[in-house]
């Protein structure tokens, strides 16, 4: 494991894994997320005073299994306990102590969302808050330290007030370049294509060597334990195999057959497969619209890597992105941005049969916001093309619809719909 001293990035969701604790569900908080994510930086920042136990240590771990409910409380009644998957039956001794003692508060850290949520959902429900921790954001990137305010993106401006949308738009500038903070958003955008959003890497000591080769060992360490963890593979070749091929694949939808042939695995396999790559925290697998019966949707889910420096080192390159990385790349960020605010919002993508298509198209209350993404550096009305017919397929409002792309001018490409450069839009 490569070993660096992190800088500390501010994290959104901070303000919302503090709020309510010590009071009722609050007593109980579990944090999981892919590994490298900050977890333990992020408890360990927000309840100081609480002890941090690790359940890493094989021979502690028979121990703190061994405690009984009285103990714990007398103990460790104010605890961190990290890698918590490890041994799932301290699960049943904090419920023992929740229901037995009213003062105790523990945080229960885990990166194997299967094993960890299945055992919390058994033991710990309606007696816990979960918070799902991913990569760093965009606004992320740019902050240095707790004490720097997150601002939100645009993005998420419209996303918190939906029926202010217009005027958030309204309040665009008409280009990216006559922003302010333009150097600073671009240099978070460079840093995001080039080695993804792992708080590790935005260390101002790593040279890029150092980075290429943490995410080579991110990559080896995720196959040799996470994988191994969520499932007791005698041969990991299929795995890596399959691994290889849907980063070549992402931005694609998903089709288990051709995967199947293309890897030399059954079917239940690779469905099995794509099931360990999302609970592991390493794709979305963005499900599609399907609501209207009179319209002839696909209904195959799309594919995307949710890091883009992870997916770089699998395909082992550097450089340059595909349009397909580039539109799983902001599809990734613009996950990410909804899930650490965190709001009620259903992400899907939607194509029809004769063509029709919308990259991202998020659910809201209100309505719908449609995402078209495009990784040229000059937009024009014919690349919003879909974006004008979609309403007339929706069940809802259509709040607005957005061309994301590296153009720096915005521009309005039709009633509803705006260009807009995708650094200056998510940063």
């Amino acid at each position: 494991k490569l070993c660096y001293t992190i800088r500390v990035n501010n994290r959104t969701i901070a303000q919302y894994a503090s709020r309510g604790s010590g009071k009722g569900i609050g007593r109980i908080l579990v944090l999981t997320g892919a590994r490298e994510t900050g977890k333990k930086t992020l408890s360990r920042h927000l309840f100081p005073s609480h002890t941090y136990v690790s359940i890493e240590d094989p021979v502690m771990r028979g121990d703190y299994a061994r405690l009984t409910a009285a103990q714990w409380n007398l103990l460790y009644p104010h605890a961190i306990l990290d890698e918590v998957q490890k041994q799932p039956s301290l699960i049943e001794s904090i419920k023992s102590v929740y229901d037995q003692f009213p003062e105790p508060t523990y945080i229960l850290l885990g990166s194997s969302q299967f094993l960890l949520l299945e055992k919390v959902k058994e033991s710990l429900a309606g007696r816990c808050r979960i918070i799902e921790l991913y990569p760093l954001t965009l606004p992320e990137l740019e902050s240095s330290g707790w004490d720097e305010a997150v601002q939100p993106s645009l993005f998420q401006q419209c996303l918190l007030d939906p029926s202010s949308t217009q005027e958030v738009v309204d309040s665009f500038l008409p280009s990216f370049n006559l922003d302010p903070l333009m150097a600073k958003r671009d240099r978070a955008w460079r840093h995001y294509i080039r080695y993804g959003g792992y708080p590790a890497l935005t260390d101002i000591d790593m040279s890029d060597r150092d980075r290429y080769e943490w995410l080579a060992m991110y990559v080896k360490t995720y196959l040799e334990r996470d994988i191994r963890d969520l499932a007791e593979f005698r041969d990991l070749d299929p795995f890596v195999r399959m691994q290889r091929y849907l980063a070549q694949q992402t931005g694609r939808t998903v089709n288990a057959s051709a995967i199947s042939q293309e890897v030399g695995v059954s079917v239940k396999t690779v469905q099995k497969y794509l099931n360990y790559f999302e609970l592991s925290y390493q794709t979305i697998m963005l499900p599609s619209w399907e609501r209207n019966m009179n319209k002839r949707l696909t209904k195959s889910p799309k594919l995307h890597f949710l890091d883009n420096g992870v997916l770089q080192a699998v395909l082992r390159k550097q450089g340059g992105v595909t349009g397909h990385e580039f539109e799983s790349l902001m599809v990734a960020e613009m996950f990410k941005q909804i899930k650490c605010l965190p709001l009620p919002t259903s992400p899907y993508h939607l194509r029809t049969h004769d063509g029709k298509k919308v990259d991202l198209l998020l659910e809201t209350n209100e309505g719908y916001f449609a995402f078209e993404i495009k990784m040229s550096d000059h937009s024009v009305a014919s690349d919003a093309k879909h974006l004008r017919s979609v309403e007339a397929i929706l069940d809802k409002p259509l709040l607005h619809a957005f061309l994301l792309s590296n153009d720096p001018v915005t521009r309005t490409l039709g009633d509803g719909i705006t260009a807009v450069n995708a650094t200056y839009f998510l940063t």
